[in-house]
């Protein structure tokens, strides 16, 4: 069945956008102030999304006073993306059924349904065991009852301050409102259609989506979508320093002035064992569509020395987990261990690079042959 309002709002307002902003750019030149007031806007809103309803509220990524709740909560709402408690649902419903019948945004039902017409059919009941965490939420509950008031209060507050500034009370409305949510819709909605369609896939190959850094400089650093769906808990979408991602920087500095604390963030031995085992599968992959004499004996090494890295970082975390328990003075015994796996680990490490070496080597010579 399909959902007129929904439909009517989002098909209205690209219409009403659509001849707008040729009206206004005959009459006017729109103020360089304007525009970017207009810009912050998006990324302010943007961030209410990942940083509120992503990360705190889909994810527990971390945790937060109600204060910073109520903020992020205020923002999101001007995003005109549902409630938290309907987004939340729905991107929970995503995680645990991606690109099956039961994931609402299905990519594998193509990529316009995943970017924007899903939104057209009308919306499962929510069930509130899903999000029975956030329903306990009074910020939330409150939100979600009388949400029609939030986004058209928070809109029009914002709205009634851009134009009183700028003494341009239609420019408000077409470029600090109108634009604005176009531009913030359409680059969330890339997350669930670019981001499962264009990119690489470096963590793991059992879903749809995908690494674009591109996307990340569009999206607050949401592009970084493989690393998300393989490991979804993090606060971090970029787990380098240099990766783009406002919103980690966004929690890392709440976390700084004490305003988030509990940020979950993946170690990078489980990051380490999970690239491992795609990249395992890659190569038996490789392998298998080879022609080479010793192919099953190759296949046998790769398993074999995997198994051996991947025995050898499981140690490895767990000595470091339990190096978080041990008191100080126990730890001389404790941190001799961790020298030697970690040894250990750098000669098993050493003997991969040789057979992936060999693997390429060999790869290379069929391709000449």
């Amino acid at each position: 069945m399909t959902s007129w309002p929904t439909l009517l709002f989002i098909v209205g307002y690209h219409l009403l956008l659509f001849i707008t902003v040729p009206l206004y750019l005959m009459d006017k030149t729109p103020a360089l102030g304007l525009l970017v007031l207009s810009g912050v806007l998006v990324f302010i809103t943007g961030l209410g999304i990942t940083a509120g309803y992503h990360r705190l509220m889909s994810h527990k990524a971390y945790k937060t006073n109600r204060a910073v709740e109520a903020v992020l909560l205020f923002f999101a709402s001007m995003a005109i993306e549902g409630s938290a408690l309907r987004w939340c649902h729905d991107h929970r419903l995503h995680h645990a059924h991606v690109d099956t019948d039961r994931d609402p945004y299905s990519i594998n039902k193509g990529f316009w349904y995943a970017h924007i017409l899903w939104m057209f059919s009308k919306s499962r009941a929510i069930d509130l065991t899903l999000v029975s965490d956030l329903n306990r939420s009074p910020l939330v509950r409150f939100q979600h009852r009388y949400y029609l008031f939030c986004f058209l209060g928070t809109n029009l507050l914002t709205y009634g301050i851009v134009g009183w500034i700028f003494n341009d009370w239609y420019g408000a409305f077409v470029w600090a409102t109108l634009a604005r949510v176009f531009s913030l819709h359409h680059l969330t909605w890339f997350i669930n259609s670019l981001a499962h369609t264009w990119g690489s896939q470096s963590y793991s190959r059992e879903h749809s989506a995908v690494d674009s850094y591109i996307l990340c400089l569009l999206t607050f650093g949401e592009g970084y979508h493989n690393y998300h769906h393989t490991f979804p808990t993090d606060f971090r979408n970029g787990i380098r320093w240099y990766h783009f991602d406002p919103t980690k920087w966004l929690i890392w500095t709440l976390a700084k002035f004490k305003l988030a604390w509990g940020l979950k963030r993946v170690d990078d031995v489980r990051i380490t064992r999970q690239l491992m085992q795609d990249h395992c599968k890659v190569l038996l992959e490789k392998l298998q569509r080879s022609y080479h004499g010793q192919k099953d004996q190759l296949e046998g090494k790769v398993k074999e020395i995997h198994e051996s890295v991947v025995l050898r970082l499981t140690s490895l975390q767990d000595l470091i987990t339990e190096s978080k328990k041990t008191a100080r003075e126990d730890m001389r015994n404790l941190a001799e261990e961790m020298k030697e796996a970690k040894k250990a680990l750098k000669e098993e490490w050493r003997k991969w690079k040789v057979i992936v070496r060999q693997i390429e080597k060999e790869k290379e010579h069929a391709t000449v042959a």
